[in-house]
């Protein structure tokens, strides 16, 4: 396979581990041509750091003759205007999450795309990594039979203690669900498939934060979107699950998410991250079970900026996407699915507004198992 040639858009915060990983564990799949950023001096530093021929601008990427896809790594307001560019210029394009802020965004997004012959993919990919592919063996096994019910909890005491700019994570398109709550729903979409109604209940704890990280110790920032939010999950296989995102939590003792079945309960690892510990326990036992992963030799791949110690491969839907487009089959981490989970978190929202359950108008095939790489 050749390797796909890969236009950077974005040199921020997140595109550190992505250009680690595409110039390090994937360089023999993907190839970073070129990079762009609205701050020309980003993107400069960054094509110094890893070794990219060629600084554009935003607009010149997106026409390059030289670039097959467009990671798209802008912050998400932007994500919609320059993916619409991308696939109108005949490009495949990769956003990091959310797909787009509205509904109607990600629909024109799409059939767009399809018009053009070009494909859309979007993160997260963590489900790709060895901790989400042993619990979905586990799952479609059977370990825990047919799956009945579950939880899901994102509770921490947001970003503005660690993140070096953390105002947007309260502006709206911000918040603990459209912030993390793309990890969790698109875990249990792989595992359970799609959603077919939500519930919700939402709420801020508080009116303004006060960040201590630099470098804006000190600043006080208005919260515009809930920060507290609780929903019911009423999946098309009949799984009912209860999801809480919140960043008014300072501490709790809650799984990240738990699986109810028939025959047993499955505990998942953080879908925040690649790896992690699975847990079993099946009907009538009297102890957990860890299970090995499922692991294969990018697995081991270590990452001193990985804050859970094991390997972050941030960019592995990226190359999932490469060989989908080289062999002619579906890619895992897909616009349409990522329109769903948008689909759904708006959907949480407006039903805790009128009160009464949001009926989800959109849906997507439930990934093929990754076997890895």
């Amino acid at each position: 396979m050749n390797k796909l040639r890969i236009g950077v858009a974005g040199a921020g915060n997140i595109s550190d581990i992505y250009l680690r990983n595409m110039t390090g564990v994937f360089s023999g799949k993907l190839t970073a041509t070129a990079i762009a950023n609205r701050t020309r001096e980003k993107a400069e530093k960054a094509a110094e750091r890893w070794h990219i021929q060629r600084v554009l601008t935003l607009e010149e990427l997106v026409n390059a003759e030289d670039v097959d896809l467009i990671l798209n790594l802008t912050a998400p307001d932007q994500h919609y205007k320059l993916a619409m560019a991308a696939v109108q210029a005949g490009k495949h394009v990769y956003n990091e999450k959310p797909l787009c802020i509205t509904r109607e965004e990600a629909a024109a997004l799409l059939k767009s795309a399809a018009e053009n012959k070009a494909r859309v993919g979007c993160a997260p990919d963590t489900f790709l990594g060895a901790g989400m592919r042993t619990c979905r063996k586990l799952l479609d096994d059977g370990w825990i039979g047919r799956p009945l019910a579950g939880a899901a909890f994102v509770l921490n005491h947001g970003v503005e203690a660690w993140h070096p700019s953390p105002e947007a994570f309260y502006k709206a398109g911000g918040g603990p669900l459209f912030d993390v709550g793309p990890y969790y729903l698109t875990a249990l979409i792989n595992l359970l498939g799609p959603i077919a109604r939500v519930s919700g209940s939402v709420r801020k704890g508080f009116e303004t934060r006060v960040v201590t990280s630099e470098p804006l110790a000190g600043t006080v920032v208005a919260v515009e979107t809930p920060t507290h939010v609780a929903a019911t999950l009423d999946f098309v296989n009949n799984a009912v699950v209860t999801l809480i995102t919140s960043f008014d939590v300072w501490s709790h003792s809650l799984p990240y998410i738990e699986l109810y079945g028939t025959e047993g309960t499955l505990r998942l690892p953080d879908p925040n991250t690649f790896r992690g510990v699975a847990l079993v326990r099946r009907f009538r036992a009297e102890t957990w079970s860890e299970i090995p992963l499922v692991m294969h030799h990018v697995d081991d791949c270590k990452d001193p900026d990985d804050w859970h110690g094991g390997a972050n491969l941030r960019g592995i839907g990226v190359v999932d996407m490469a060989e989908a487009i080289a062999n002619g089959s579906p890619h895992r981490a897909s616009g349409e699915m990522a329109r769903h989970v948008l689909d759904v978190m708006h959907g949480i929202y407006e039903a805790a507004a009128s009160g009464v359950y949001y009926t989800v108008k959109s849906s997507c095939e439930r990934p093929e198992a990754f076997q890895g790489l």
